[in-house]
């Protein structure tokens, strides 16, 4: 699992995999965030990893946030991915499915008859 960050004002969502299966350092995580001034609240799911903070834009930014996480050792910005890199790698993955599929058929078309037929289709 990679770290991961999705942040609109006033939500953000951490997924890091130092606290996957680990619940004390889930509990741990829970804590340096709650205090934070700002914080309004903290859902820490141990299962994936996740952590979904509820903020106060006008008191706390999320980079203070991340920061924070970061400092304290459970968050590592520098192998993280945004929601729009996580998206457009699953559009690359999926053209390159979808590629294979469409050319794989071309193929399998072409090659049915004689190697003549498979001239024909490239003319």
């Amino acid at each position: 699992m990679s770290h991961y960050i999705h942040d609109i004002p006033g939500r953000l969502r951490v997924r890091t995999p130092v606290i996957q299966r680990n619940p004390h350092l889930a509990q741990e995580v829970y804590g340096l965030l709650a205090v934070l001034r700002g914080i309004e609240s903290v859902t820490v799911k141990v299962v994936t990893g996740s952590i979904v903070i509820h903020y106060d834009h006008k008191v706390i930014r999320s980079r203070e946030i991340i920061a924070a996480l970061t400092h304290a050792g459970y968050f590592d910005p520098k192998k993280a991915i945004t929601h729009d890199d996580y998206l457009h790698d699953a559009c690359v993955k999926t053209g390159k499915i979808v590629w294979k599929a469409f050319f794989g058929a071309f193929v399998d078309t072409a090659l049915e008859g004689s190697a003549l037929s498979f001239i024909a289709i490239l003319i």
